[in-house]
């Protein structure tokens, strides 16, 4: 898409959104030096209105919705998206027509059963600067050690592997049961953070691991209540969620959720966050003629979550030539001007 084709409401929300992505210093995307993770959960991701909003009328996700969604996406290098529907035709349009065909696209199959909604995950990421590593795979949980099967999820969590400035990493995303009583959400929770500690992350410490740096991301309904903090259910096994991150609400009005979340295990991480992570919240800034609500399903119920990773090795490098300590504040202190 072009924004030439765009028509004027739809670009004055662009200048809008592009203003609130600045606003949260969502970084600039810089070759052999960064990549920058997302994670979204986009309400509903299936089909579309194929046109800008001629019918104002109508509740359903238009080409207006999917060129917002676009502009938030094209900051990241790789974002997981949740609530991809069994129509993948907006997801398609998404990838092939307003990111481009330097954007690709992984999806997993629908999960079977009602519980499951009809929902895929899926991946989008710019193949200039990530690239699949070759795997790829949905989570089935083993039998017990007795040989009796295991409850498995309403949503099977999808792992890919990928590369970015020479660093492989394993993103694992999830769609976590929702229920009402927050009571019905923690065995799914327990039963992710088990798998995750003691399946993934035991294969992930061998040599050449195609699981390293895992980081574990999506909506996991951590919301939180005094007498249930499904949050810390989360990271029971072991997860680590970055401090700017976390007490980020990721949904949109007076009563918004912690519902989305990204974490991995610090001890076997390799890969070097930034310290630059956040949120992206296009409430108010998109369909302004619209409600709150309204809004949402055009664009999403929840808002997109970015943590910022490092890619540049060049620091490690120098000072192993030197001998050097390359965590000291200065390693170079000790060459002369």
């Amino acid at each position: 898409m072009n924004y030439g084709d765009y028509p004027d409401f739809v670009v004055e929300d662009i200048v809008r959104l592009r203003r609130r992505l600045d606003l949260v210093s969502v970084p600039p995307r810089r070759t052999d030096h960064n990549f920058i993770l997302g994670t979204w959960n986009i309400r509903s991701l299936g089909g579309y209105f194929d046109d800008w909003g001629e019918n104002p009328d109508s509740p359903k996700r238009n080409l207006r919705g999917l060129a917002l969604i676009a502009e938030v996406i094209r900051r990241f290098d790789v974002v997981a998206i949740q609530e991809v529907k069994r129509d993948t035709s907006a997801l398609r349009l998404l990838a092939e027509d307003f990111l481009g065909p330097d954007w690709g696209v992984m999806m997993s199959d629908v999960t079977a059963g009602d519980k499951g909604n009809t929902e895929r995950a899926a991946y989008l990421y710019d193949t200039r600067r990530v690239k699949p590593s070759g795997l790829a795979g949905e989570i089935v949980l083993p039998p017990t050690d007795m040989g009796d099967p295991q409850e498995q999820f309403d949503r099977t969590p999808y792992l890919v592997g990928f590369v970015a400035g020479g660093e492989r990493f394993a993103l694992l995303t999830a769609h976590i049961r929702y229920g009402e009583d927050l009571s019905d959400r923690i065995p799914e929770l327990r039963r992710l953070a088990k798998y995750t500690a003691e399946e993934i992350r035991d294969r992930s410490r061998f040599a050449h691991a195609e699981e390293a740096n895992l980081i574990v991301l999506g909506d996991f309904n951590t919301d939180r209540d005094e007498d249930n903090d499904l949050f810390e259910v989360f990271l029971e096994k072991g997860l680590w969620v970055p401090e700017e991150l976390r007490d980020l609400k990721t949904t949109y009005g007076q009563e918004a959720k912690h519902y989305d979340q990204i974490g991995w295990f610090r001890d076997d991480m390799t890969l070097m966050p930034t310290g630059r992570a956040g949120v992206v919240d296009f409430a108010g800034a998109v369909f302004q003629e619209l409600t709150a609500f309204q809004m949402t399903f055009r664009v999403s119920d929840h808002f997109p979550l970015w943590c910022e990773f490092s890619t540049d090795r060049s620091t490690e490098a120098l000072a192993g030539v030197l001998g050097v300590d390359a965590n000291m504040p200065d390693p170079f202190s000790g060459v002369p001007d």
